[in-house]
């Protein structure tokens, strides 16, 4: 069905192409939503549909509607690879379609700031409306009202989106069918194509979720110093505050997680991808710029920032595109339909979690280019990300077959004693420090340890001789390696990425007096003798086949005290005698 000169169809879109004839073939419809992963290759199928409409004079005009000021340009720029010409640059300001365009690239803003511009250049004469991203429609009842007002009455539309949405039952998106969901409204697409059979005809690349928790420490608005840790927070309020203190760039969570994500990128790169790039993922414009600097002394070289309040923000995009830069710094500008097919590697430092906006961001790294290639996402080891994590890394499980089952318990164990209340009394929060460590990698849902232990566990260590040097360069090709092995190579890495990040040059401003320097050397020994612990328990649990949580319940009971996480160094220091005691 592809014309000649243009890119060719892959199997899906040729599949939608013709199901896309088929709704149309009795005459009188007017939309057609797809749902296809991020990666997939949506703008090659809409263009397609364009361009094959026009040559049987279907319609006369093409009209795409998209996110962003950048995306207008991606979309003519991939328009002129099907012999169309589509300009991105018109204003609302301008009259007709330019002579010689076939029509023109918009933003959702730009529609809803003047809808009846658009509502005339589209009825002027038959057109297909593009609609990217439908679920933009729905930013606010003002973007869906312009949308609706001026496509209401064109020729044909066609929506688009990465990953099936939901939606308030007040707040209805434009020319999407719904069915009930609960309290909610789930989008019904008229063709589906989502990772799982993505990933079965090596469209998009796997992905290995690498979680990292640790112990956050702040102060509440009561002046009371809280520790606790990502993946044992208790409450949602605290692994909310442990959540916003890990993603402080003034603690240690940050440079310990961008370290791993410049190793990985640099293993990427000595094994096959030389221009390998990774990306952090900011919530705001301030810590984007702090994270920069983060990278920069970790690294020696600066990132690229990208800024949606910046005017060059699309020329970086484009310049990172197509470089050799290792690493891009962004708050919302490559969350969607941005292509980066270099981007293997995504650092999750944000506070966002909504299923859409995850989908999209793990999007930006699964793009496949070749067969022997894998994306990894580092992200906090809290429990809405983890839940995200789950669901896509278990449609990659339907495709890919798992390795050879490890004899261990998997299943999560729940630890007996009562945890201490603990609650930061307020938003209002002071953030002390933090630390990171790697927990786990996802596989099958779960969370897997180097030594097998459950999840929500404190991660073990590696046993040597596990791994030969050369697996190394497998690491995260689901199938090749156990999920054990691939958590077994990152945890045995951990201490050296610790011993790097705390030997970089420090940020000049840190060097000024610190009050709390008596209590933060305190908390650096409690975090080694965190560790210490961690290690024996391993031990006494490998010793004795015991799972690690029945260990550590035990270690509790023998030596009482909160969890390890909010311990003082001496009831870390008694519990590693006691362990050193069961050896």
């Amino acid at each position: 069905m592809s014309g000649v000169g243009q890119p060719p169809l892959r199997p899906w879109q040729r599949e939608a192409l013709g199901a896309y004839h088929a709704a149309h073939a009795g005459g009188g419809r007017r939309d057609f939503l797809v749902t296809a992963t991020p990666g997939a290759g949506k703008t090659t199928f809409a263009l397609a549909v364009a361009g094959d409409l026009l040559r049987r004079r279907v319609i006369d005009r093409v009209v795409i509607v998209c996110p962003t000021d950048h995306l207008r340009t991606q979309w003519a720029d991939a328009a002129a690879a099907f012999n169309l010409v589509l300009d991105p640059k018109m204003s609302n300001a301008q009259g007709p379609v330019p002579a010689g365009c076939q029509g023109y690239v918009a933003t959702y803003a730009q529609v809803a700031a003047r809808p009846a511009i658009h509502q005339a250049r589209s009825g002027k004469l038959r057109s297909l409306v593009v609609l990217d991203e439908i679920h933009h429609a729905g930013d606010g009842l003002s973007w869906g009202e312009a949308v609706g007002e001026a496509f209401g009455e064109v020729h044909r539309r066609l929506s688009l989106t990465g990953t099936p949405f939901r939606t308030r039952a007040g707040e209805r998106i434009p020319f999407v069918e719904y069915e009930i969901d609960g309290d909610l409204l789930r989008s019904v697409a008229d063709f589906t194509y989502g990772y799982r059979r993505a990933l079965a005809d090596r469209v998009v690349r796997p992905v290995v979720f690498a979680a990292y928790s640790g112990v956050s420490r702040w102060r509440n608005s009561a002046g009371e110093v809280i520790a606790a840790s990502l993946t044992e927070a208790g409450t949602k309020s605290v692994e909310t505050a442990a959540w916003r203190t890990a993603l402080d760039p003034a603690g240690g969570w940050v440079p310990h997680v961008i370290a791993a994500m410049d190793e990985r990128i640099s293993q990427l790169r000595s094994s096959g991808i030389p221009d390998a790039a990774g990306l952090v993922l900011a919530s705001d414009q301030d810590d984007a710029r702090d994270y920069a600097d983060v990278v920069h002394r970790i690294t020696g070289t600066r990132p690229v920032l990208i800024l949606s309040d910046d005017a060059a923000a699309s020329k970086r995009i484009e310049r990172f595109r197509g470089s050799d830069e290792r690493i891009a710094v962004c708050v919302r500008m490559i969350s969607e339909g941005v292509d980066i097919p270099r981007a293997a590697c995504l650092a999750w430092m944000t506070s966002y979690r909504t299923p859409l906006f995850f989908a999209q961001a793990v999007g930006r790294v699964v793009r496949a280019r070749g067969a022997h290639e894998a994306a990894t996402v580092f992200l906090p080891a809290v429990r809405p990300l983890l839940a995200l994590a789950a669901e896509l890394e278990q449609d990659r499980n339907y495709v890919m077959a798992p390795p050879p089952p490890v004899q261990d318990d998997l299943d999560a164990l729940a630890d007996p004693l009562p945890r201490e209340p603990v609650e930061p009394g307020s938003r209002k929060i002071e953030g002390l420090d933090s630390e990171a460590e790697f927990a786990h990698v996802l596989h099958s849902g779960r969370a897997v340890v180097s030594g097998g232990s459950a999840p929500g566990r404190e991660p073990a260590v590696m046993t040597s001789g596990m791994i030969g040097e050369e697996d190394q360069d497998y690491l995260g090709l689901p199938g090749l390696l156990s999920p054990e092995q691939t958590a077994a190579l990152l945890a045995t890495r951990d201490s050296d990425l610790r011993r790097r990040v705390r030997s970089m040059p420090r940020d000049p401003l840190a060097d000024a007096p610190d009050p709390d320097a008596g209590s933060m050397a305190g908390w650096r020994a409690a975090a080694d003798l965190r560790r210490e612990v961690n290690q024996l328990v391993a031990r006494v649990a490998a010793r004795t086949g015991k799972p690690h949580a029945s260990v550590h319940s035990q270690v509790r009971r023998a030596v009482p005290g909160p969890a390890s996480a909010a311990a003082d160094p001496d009831v870390l220091t008694a519990r590693r005698d006691h362990l050193l005691g069961l050896l």
